[in-house]
């Protein structure tokens, strides 16, 4: 054993802080093995000629004591003790020893080398799909379009609307990324030439303007009423200063801007009056002169609104002539007037709804039917169904008295007292009428009631 293997040795146990100095024959090829291995060479394959292997459980104590101290001294700086030598290793944890011994690494704060590439591995990935994640194809399109036309990340951050809001040093380290970043660019780019070709041209009509371009369009008059022709002469005589995508639309559209905010060639901007005396908006309407601001007559608006005043006067009129015909109708309909007798009704059932005149010596009262008339249909007035098709009969006597009999199945109620079927009670006037929660109030005409009863006395009114 060489100076350097046994100095490595020496090291890593002081590292571990085992008490374990074990000279086996084993332990010494173990340590061989892994002194050579952080050396450099190839490690070759424990083989033991011996008969009894009890010793096989101290060596692997050992070499698994120096494996979790080396894991401990990159994160730690004391020493920490080691496993204890009372406590035998798991089947597994035997296999793994036995197949793979690891490497007693001296105390440094450096990472094992496979270690380090196994984390870039695991990391480098994540990080990619998440970047890619936020930032869309089109996005890396239009960030590509915008910087090639005003080689400026700050005007890029404040004139494109990307899908999501990105800060301004979010932009610079993707276009950034974009330039040194290979993975990066390779998958970028591999999505933008996956994007349908109406996408694209979209972008491109998106891309902000350079200074030539403007510089070219604020030469077109402010005064002057340029065409499509005059955007698209443009187009032809500077083809290499103007965007591909650009359209005499979008020049025109373009100059309209720049002529509203004053930044053509011909347009100048009114300083600012300096001092204490700056006008407010109050002021300034103050002086405008309301004489100025009249519009012109229009004489058809005029005449139109001559007519249309004339026509609703017309109809005001026919209206107004047309009332008394429709209060007679609002009068039938409600029955809130007071009744006008005539020489023929001898008395009136009026309802919420409407009203019925008695013109006859006897009526009949009930439910109207395809196979069945009436006299007088309830169900004019409301809810009839549980009303009998022949509800009741209204008779007027030689006397001059009128006297009502139920005919149907329910009771009719007069002035709150039953009439059951097959009875009949006397009506005098005012009284109230309740058939199937349907209320009348029964109205005698008295003057013709008083003729009627003087002719059946043979006594002449006085």
């Amino acid at each position: 054993m060489d100076k350097d293997s046994q100095g490595l040795l020496d090291s890593s146990l002081m590292a571990s802080g085992t008490a374990s100095r074990s000279e086996d024959e084993e332990s010494l090829a173990g340590q061989k093995r892994a002194s050579s291995q952080a050396l450099g060479t190839i490690p070759k394959r424990r083989s033991s000629s011996r008969f009894i292997k009890r010793k096989k459980f101290d060596d692997e104590l050992v070499e698994s004591s120096l494996a979790k101290s080396s894991t401990r001294a990159k994160g730690a700086s004391g020493v920490e003790p080691g496993r204890c030598s009372g406590s035998e290793p798991s089947s597994s944890e035997k296999k793994k020893v036995s197949k793979a011994p690891s490497t007693p690494v001296p105390p440094s704060p450096a990472p094992a080398p496979g270690l380090t590439k196994r984390v870039k591995k695991s990391k480098q990935p994540l990080q990619v799909t998440k970047d890619l994640g936020r930032w869309k194809p089109a996005d890396d399109l239009l960030l590509i379009n915008a910087v090639l036309q005003t080689n400026d990340l700050t005007s890029v951050h404040l004139g494109v609307k990307f899908s999501c809001r990105f800060t301004l040093r979010e932009v610079q380290e993707r276009w950034y990324a974009l330039l040194y970043d290979p993975v990066i660019s390779k998958l970028a780019c591999q999505a933008m030439r996956q994007l349908h070709p109406e996408a694209i041209a979209a972008i491109q009509s998106k891309a902000l303007f350079s200074k030539a371009e403007e510089q070219l369009l604020s030469k077109v008059g402010s005064t002057s009423q340029p065409t499509l022709e005059t955007f698209q002469d443009l187009l032809h005589r500077h083809p290499d200063a103007f965007y591909l995508a650009r359209t005499a639309k979008a020049l025109q559209a373009h100059w309209q801007l720049m002529k509203q905010y004053y930044l053509l060639e011909d347009q100048t901007v009114q300083p600012l009056p300096k001092g204490d005396q700056v006008l407010n908006f109050s002021d300034a309407e103050d002086l405008i002169d309301d004489s100025k601001l009249k519009e012109m007559r229009d004489e058809v608006l005029e005449h139109e609104l001559t007519v249309a005043d004339r026509r609703q006067k017309r109809e005001i009129r026919q209206l107004e002539q047309e009332l008394h015909k429709w209060q007679v109708l609002v009068d039938s309909i409600t029955g809130m007037s007071s009744p006008d007798f005539d020489n023929q009704t001898l008395a009136v059932l009026r309802g919420r709804m409407v009203r019925y005149l008695m013109r006859s010596r006897e009526i009949t009262l009930g439910r109207a039917t395809k196979d069945n008339q009436i006299d007088v249909d309830l169900s004019l007035e409301g809810p009839a169904w549980k009303i009998s098709r022949k509800q009741g009969v209204i008779k007027l006597k030689n006397n001059g008295d009128f006297f009502i009999a139920n005919e149907g199945r329910r009771p009719i109620y007069i002035d709150g007292r039953p009439v059951l079927c097959g009875s009949k009670w006397r009506l005098s006037n005012n009284s109230v009428v309740e058939i199937a929660s349907l209320r009348f109030v029964f109205l005698i005409n008295q003057d013709l009631i008083a003729l009627i009863r003087a002719e059946a006395a043979k006594i002449t009114p006085q």
